[in-house]
Parts: C-alpha cells; structure tokens; sequence
C-alpha cells in the first residue's frame, strides 16, 4: 500500500536518518578516521601554544596560585584560535574568544556559587554550549572549538562554591587571554604578512597538482586555494606595502595558469609560477618577485569582521545547528546522572565535541576520533596522575602535551585526543586532588557524549546532507 503524501516526507526523513546512522557503524566509516591528513606550518603556531601555556603556569606557580593556573592555562589557550588568519583579523577573532573565554569563566562560578542542581546546571550549560557554538561560527573562528569555552566554564563551576572565588578566577584567565593574544600577535612584528605569503605558498602548492591530476578537481582545488590567498592578502592590512600588491599579482597569473590548463597545458609556464612557492615559505619580512609588477594588482577592499559575523549571528543554519548542540549536551548530560555517573558535564562536552562538523560525516568522524583517542588519552593519564608528580613536574608535562596536541590536530583529531585527555585531567588536578580512576570517568562520559551527539545528529539531520551517502 503506498503511503499518502502526507506522511511521505516523514518516512523521507526517517530513511535518511536510518542510513546516516547506519554510515556511523560501518566499517569503511572508522577506517577513514584514522587516515592523516597533510599539514603544513605547524610547528611555530604549536610552539607558540605552548610557550603561553608555559609561561603562565610558571607565574602561578611563582605566586602561589597553583589552583588558579588552570585557569590561566584556559585563557592562553586564545593563542591557539584563528591558526593562518592575516594579522589584523587574528586580532578581533583572539581578541572575541578572550572576552567570551573571561565571561564563560564568570558565568560558571557564578553557578558554582549558586548551589543549583545538577540537573538544572547541566541544563544552564548546554544553553551555553549552544550559544558558544553559535557565535565561533557567526564569526568563523576556527580552533579548538566551542568546546573550551564551555570546559572553561565547568571547571569554573567546580572551583567555586561561594560568591568570593568568582573574582580570582575571572582575573586568572584574563591574564591568560592575554598572555595568549601577545602570543598569538608576536609574530606580526616579524613578519607582517606571514599568513598572506603562506596563503599564497599553498595557492602554488595546488596549482602545482594539476600536473599530477588526472580528473577536473584538481582545477577547483586549485581555484579554491588562489581565492583564499587573495582572501588573506585583503584583510592582511597591508595595502600600501608593494609586497602585497606583488602577491596579489602573482595571484593574478596563477589564475590565468589554471584557466588555461583545462585547454592548453603549458608545463613550462606553470613551473615557472610554482618555483615561487619555496621562497614565499621562508620566514621573511618580503620577498622580491621581479616577474610581477606590483602596479598592475589592485587590492579589493575586505568585508568588515563584525559585519561578516552579525551576518551569520542571523544565520538559520547556524541557529538550528546550535539547538542540536543543546539539546544533545543536555540530554548527554541527564543521561549521565540519570545512571549515576559522576562527571556528566563531560558527557555534555563529548557531544558537543563530536557535533562540531560541519555536516554529519565529519561529526561522525570527530566522534570516533574523540572516543578512541579519549580511551588512550586515558590509559596515559591514569599513569600520570598515579606518579603523583609535584606542581612543576606537572606543569612541564602539561605544556609538552599542550604543544604535541597543536602539533598533531590538524593531521588527526584521534592523534591530539591522546594528548588533550591527560592535558584536560592535569589541569583539572591543579586545582583540587584527584585520583587515577578519574579517567575511567572520562572514557565512560565521552562514550555517552559520543553517542548521544551522533544519534541527534542524525536524527536532526538536514534532508540537504548527503555527504555521508559519498
């Protein structure tokens, strides 16, 4: 019997989400997440990460405050959000996620400080877990995610029990953030235009692929990096700097190399173009490229940052993805405490966590990169925190693992869970003691986070997603 038009929608949107949920399950699903992917430029923003991390747990050592570093460590973490972006949008973006970061914090001893229950806590945060969602991708901030921003706030939950501690814990992650910012800013006095010469370096690196390429993506690859660079070198601020006019040129011909490969493949031309590539990857103020003439290139007048994120505050995709977020951080979180376990804002984080892709399959794939990376990440910890190390054992551990997790996110989120999970249950010892079972928690909360943000996913999946069919 056929069904009526009026329920065959429905029974549409049931199939998609039995065959997205079906893609979570198979096989050929967890494979490829585990393939490492290619990553260029990553040592110094790691190292960066690291020596901000480094640096205020070494103060709140110095001073005493020990309990409070964590939460400076937090706040550094600003250096690791808006990896490659030109300098001046650099500064809005870290500078947004500072304020937000200080604010999260504020907003979490207030709660602490409240004595609410746990059920209404988990409520209040995965609230928040949506709005910080919702505002990092109004304003495009790529990094670590939302997600700090709502550990930020749980740990400050934890930490305060009465109206006092809201003070010197908002005052330790403000010197965090700004820690974080000078070191995220640092390079700008170096290399001014590091991110456009870089931006530019890969716009070469994929137009040297087409000679490899068998297939037309290769020419939409290529197109897509050049567009980014020109992106890059517009809002590198620089509009009077010859070098900038120079790159944009160089950008010019890159696009006519790929207009004419589909017809006409002109090898010599093209190797020429992509010997440049070497030189615009060496850390230097400007390179001279005599070939280009800086005269010809005009720079487009970039799209203001904070116009470009009320635009997406409005954005309905970015609403509804951010009441998926809260609802499965809230129902993760009810689960958990519904059978007793005894950390259940982790659970609301592991679902946020996995939820942060931009479609169903990549949410899968962060989910099983997170959960897998979590049970080793644990077996690490439960060894680290057995050692019983004093405070500056502890701080040297957790800056090494701070600086292999930006070494290695970019190539696998699995890889840099390894690390974050130890990382995240030091730094939460910094404050109050705890004991190697702590990290049996953390795999069984992340387990449930996990699923529960998979099985909304897809059961809220947008009947326009089809990656995962791919």
């Amino acid at each position: 019997m056929q069904a009526s038009p009026r329920y065959a929608p429905d029974l549409s949107r049931l199939h998609h989400s039995r065959g997205a949920l079906a893609h979570s399950v198979a096989p050929s699903t967890w494979r490829r997440a585990f393939e490492v992917r290619t990553a260029d430029a990553t040592i110094a923003p790691a190292l960066r990460v690291g020596a901000a991390t480094a640096l205020v747990l070494v103060i709140g050592g110095l001073l005493g405050h020990g309990n409070l570093a964590g939460f400076a460590a937090l706040g550094a973490l600003t250096a690791a959000f808006g990896r490659y972006e030109p300098y001046p949008r650099l500064a809005r973006k870290t500078g947004l996620v500072g304020v937000a970061l200080v604010v999260f914090v504020a907003g979490g001893a207030l709660l602490g400080a409240a004595g609410l229950s746990l059920w209404l806590q988990i409520a209040l945060m995965a609230v928040a877990s949506g709005i910080a969602a919702w505002l990092l991708a109004a304003f495009r901030i790529a990094g670590p995610g939302p997600v700090i921003l709502i550990f930020a706030a749980t740990a400050a939950a934890g930490y305060s029990t009465r109206l006092a501690d809201l003070g010197p814990a908002v005052v330790a992650v403000a010197t965090g953030v700004v820690v974080g910012w000078i070191a995220a800013m640092t390079p700008c006095l170096f290399v001014p235009l590091g991110p456009a010469r870089l931006a530019a370096a890969r716009a070469l690196a994929a137009v040297a692929k087409l000679e490899r390429a068998h297939d037309v993506s290769a020419i939409a690859a290529a197109r897509k990096a050049i567009d980014n660079a020109r992106d890059v070198i517009a809002h590198s601020g620089r509009g009077r700097d010859g070098h900038s006019h120079q790159l944009f040129a160089l950008l010019a011909e890159a696009d006519t190399v790929v207009d004419r490969w589909a017809h006409e493949r002109d090898h010599d031309t093209l190797r020429a173009l992509v010997d440049h590539e070497s030189e615009l990857r060496k850390v230097k103020r400007r390179s001279d490229l005599p070939s280009f003439t800086a005269e010809a290139a005009a720079l487009p007048k970039p799209v203001g940052f904070l116009a470009e994120g009320v635009r997406g505050l409005r954005s309905r995709e970015g609403i509804v993805n951010a009441a998926r977020i809260a609802a499965a951080a809230a129902l993760a979180g009810w689960i958990c405490v519904a059978v007793g376990l005894e950390h259940p804002l982790w659970a609301s984080m592991g679902a946020m966590a996995a939820m942060q892709g931009f479609n169903f399959s990549q949410t899968v794939q962060r989910g099983i990169q997170r959960l897998v990376g979590n049970v080793a990440g644990a077996v690490l910890a439960a060894g680290l925190i057995a050692a019983a190390m004093g405070y500056w054992q502890t701080v040297v551990v957790i800056v090494v693992l701070q600086t292999v997790t930006e070494l290695v996110v970019i190539k696998n989120y699995a890889f840099a869970s390894v690390a974050i999970t130890p990382m995240a249950l030091l730094l939460t010892g910094l404050g109050s003691a705890v004991a190697p079972d702590i990290a049996v928690s953390r795999v069984v909360d992340t387990l449930v986070g996990v699923v529960v943000g998979v099985i909304v996913s897809a059961v809220a999946i947008s009947r326009t997603d089809h990656h995962h069919v791919a």
